[in-house]
């Protein structure tokens, strides 16, 4: 196992610049997910640890060894990418046992390697099938088995459940979760679904355009948002955002709607009187009113069993709140919604930072 760190590193493809300057700390042992929306660089920089993209700018360690000008096979990694990479002319065992046999291993200690991580992922009863006779899930844990068997230092995981169905992704995520806990090997993880990322990390980088926007725990992430990009992307679902003008006056703070709705600021925010803001809530975090808050139109309503899904709309804005309890709110009426004030959130509606 080893730690992985990203200094200053940059990717360029001709004169378009994919990433700026990335720095990342990966310790030994952890699962870190990087995320963000397709064509963020993830992919790319995860492509970079790898072996398999130039580094244009910065440097890459992997463990002790700076790895800028090491070809793949001596990085001692291992990738598990989106679309499964088997040989379809081979069994699962010589899929498995293929990467081995060209670094010239026995044949007992190929056996053992194979027979082990066959056990591990539930393989050993389909060693001599084909990769056409077993299904997406069967096929990922083949390709999962693939590198496990190389024990390498760190493991790379190139969106590899994309391809499955949603129930079987939902499966697949806590097969990886528990097989890192039952290995420990280092984990780099790229995923565009923040649930993913929010489920299966240790530590998640949201990404966005070739930059970091945040990185932290999944619960840092989620109640610490440090912009409005970060708050938006991480939650499902995302939080609802209302633009607002910032009043401060006799020690108190209230954000103004357009529509002249006063809603208290949530505590501990930071602005200026008269700043132009906006007011963040996640929809579990908005409450039913008697009177004040926030008039909203019912648009939809999506009753899931374990709780009420409401699609609201106020002033052209979109409102979703989450309720616990059942609710039966005809479309076209009209509900007033609290927001938490210790868990709501305010931004700059310019810079989009958290004002704190």
């Amino acid at each position: 196992m080893a730690s992985v760190t990203i200094r200053a590193v940059k990717k360029n493809f001709g004169d378009v610049s994919i990433l700026h300057g990335v720095d990342i700390d990966i310790r030994d042992g952890s699962f870190t997910v990087l995320v963000g929306p397709s064509g963020c660089g993830k992919s790319t920089l995860l492509r970079m640890i790898a072996g398999l993209e130039e580094i244009n700018g910065g440097e890459i360690r992997i463990g002790e060894r700076r790895v800028n000008d090491l070809p793949p096979k001596e990085r001692d990694i291992a990738m598990v990418f989106q679309n499964y990479a088997l040989y379809p002319h081979m069994t699962v065992r010589d899929n498995m046992a293929f990467a081995l046999a060209l670094a010239r291993m026995d044949k007992k200690t190929i056996d053992a390697k194979v027979g082990r991580a066959a056990e591990i992922l539930a393989l050993a009863p389909l060693l001599e099938r084909y990769p056409r006779q077993l299904s997406g899930g069967q096929r990922q844990r083949v390709a999962m088995g693939r590198a496990i068997v190389r024990d390498p230092q760190v493991f790379l995981f190139d969106e590899p459940l994309s391809n499955l169905d949603a129930k079987l992704r939902v499966a697949m995520r806590s097969e990886i979760k528990e097989l890192h806990q039952r290995l420990g090997t280092t984990s780099i993880y790229v995923t565009h679904d923040q649930i993913e990322a929010m489920t299966m990390g240790d530590k998640i980088v949201v990404m966005r355009d070739g930059r970091i926007e945040q990185t932290g725990s999944p619960l840092e992430l989620y109640d610490h948002p440090a912009n409005q990009f970060v708050a938006g992307f991480i939650g499902s679902p995302s939080m609802n955002f209302l633009p607002g003008t910032l009043r401060r006056q006799g020690g108190e703070a209230r954000v103004e709607l357009a529509d002249g709705t006063q809603l208290a600021a949530p505590l501990h925010a930071g602005g200026s009187d008269g700043q132009a803001v906006v007011y963040g809530t996640r929809p579990e975090h908005l409450m039913l009113a008697e009177s004040g808050g926030i008039p909203s139109r019912v648009v939809v309503m999506e009753p899931t069993g374990m709780d009420t899904f409401v699609a609201c709309r106020h002033e052209g804005a979109e409102l979703s709140a989450v309720f616990r309890e059942r609710h039966d709110f005809a479309p076209g009426s009209t509900i007033r919604l609290q927001p938490d004030l210790e868990r709501a959130h305010l931004f700059d509606a310019g810079t989009g930072q958290r004002l704190v």
